[in-house]
């Protein structure tokens, strides 16, 4: 060959590579380094600011009325419709209505106090879920249509040993359809969000054969969070940190809690089994800004930097629709077939919800990820509606 078409050749090759390689670079989405958080105004990420003040004014019209005293806004609910109810972690004083706009990966707004922690009630079984995911990818746990008793030492298989109870699995406590029947933490589990006309009739309430009822229930997910300790033989919050928090970037200052008597010795150590919620107190305090990090993980289906943290099968079936309940996934991933839930959204957005409330919305049709804290509960679905309506939309000819 001419030795100046080899060179002519061998430079287009290279320019080609070098092209390729700009544009897959070019393609990587943007992911925050620990501690900071890129900005861009509304109109760089094709958002009308004034709409998005708007949405956020509104926001700021509409906090909780609950009391700022968590414990006191407890007592005031939960202790009026649950006969057995009592505070059994640790709780905190909230502070005022805050918010985050991710759009494009890109910090838009941000108001209110998105440094300070606060509790954040069940988006904590999101947390929890993601910790037994990563249990099943790394196949301490086998098959989530296994039962969970047999994975369990003694005595704490007892849990599963009534005719009832011995046919649960992964699945049914993720998707919170195991039906359980018992008494975990000193708390049965009729005592939670009870049904029945009379308090008599509580505890005999009609028992659903597992997988074919749905029932929200934090006694439950508490015994998901024992049954995953066990199989990691490790606290879970040192498994979140080591695996999710620390990768992700997220601060030093959450915290995940237990009850004061969910105590357990797993190898010679005390390890505190970790709540799944807050409504007895105790599960998931964090900041607005980490709760963010979080969100953004499952958005850019659970890769970070270059490395898939947590899997895209895993994500697929916490976002698939379960049978008994169309509008939940695994806990706490709330769905929206039909728009029914939040009909000014897509019916692909996600949302991870906690009392207060506690939002992390995702919406991948409009590339946005937003963070709402202590928004009074009717006002969300306009909120989020305000928010989709900043979006500039290209104009048809």
């Amino acid at each position: 060959m001419n030795p100046l078409v080899r060179r002519i050749r061998t430079g287009l090759a290279a320019t080609l590579v070098f092209t390729l390689a700009a544009v897959t670079f070019a393609a990587e989405p943007y992911f925050p380094p620990r501690g900071a958080w890129e900005r861009r105004t509304p109109e760089e990420v094709g958002m009308d600011s004034a709409k998005l003040q708007e949405a956020i004014d509104f926001s700021l019209q509409h906090e909780a009325t609950s009391p700022r005293d968590n414990a006191l806004d407890l007592q005031q609910t939960f202790g009026k419709s649950e006969p057995l109810f009592k505070i059994m972690g640790p709780t905190s004083p909230r502070g005022g209505i805050t918010g985050i706009v991710i759009r494009q990966g890109y910090v838009v707004a941000t108001w209110g106090e998105p440094d300070r922690v606060d509790m954040t009630y069940s988006i904590t079984k999101t947390f929890l879920t993601t910790v037994t995911g990563l249990a099943h990818e790394r196949g301490l746990i086998r098959n989530l249509d296994d039962r969970v008793g047999p994975y369990l030492p003694v005595p704490e298989q007892d849990l599963f040993a009534s005719a009832h109870n011995a046919p649960i699995t992964w699945t049914h406590l993720l998707r919170q359809t195991s039906d359980w029947s018992g008494t975990l933490w000193d708390m049965p589990d009729w005592a939670d969000r009870p049904v029945g006309a009379t308090p008599a009739d509580h505890p005999n309430r009609p028992l659903h054969a597992p997988g074919s009822f749905f029932k929200y229930n934090d006694v439950r997910i508490n015994l998901l969070s024992l049954a995953t300790l066990h199989v990691w033989r490790r606290p879970l919050p040192a498994v979140l940190h080591e695996e999710i928090m620390e990768p992700i970037g997220a601060s030093s200052t959450w915290r995940w809690h237990g009850y004061e008597n969910s105590w357990v010795t797993i190898d010679g150590q005390r390890m505190q089994s970790v709540s799944g919620g807050g409504h007895l107190g105790g599960g998931m305090f964090i900041n607005a800004w980490d709760l963010a990090r979080f969100g953004y993980l499952f958005f850019r289906e659970g890769r970070w930097a270059g490395r898939q943290l947590v899997s895209r099968d895993w994500i697929a079936l916490a976002r698939s629709p379960g049978p008994a309940n169309a509008e939940y996934g695994f806990a706490n991933w709330y769905l929206n077939p039909g728009r029914k839930s939040l009909s000014e959204t897509p019916e692909s957005s996600i949302t991870f919800r906690g009392n207060g409330w506690n939002i992390i919305y995702l919406d991948p049709e409009n590339d946005l990820v937003v963070v709402m804290r202590w928004i009074d509960r009717p006002f969300l679905n306009p909120f989020l509606g305000k928010v989709i309506g900043a979006i500039k939309r290209e104009r048809s000819p």
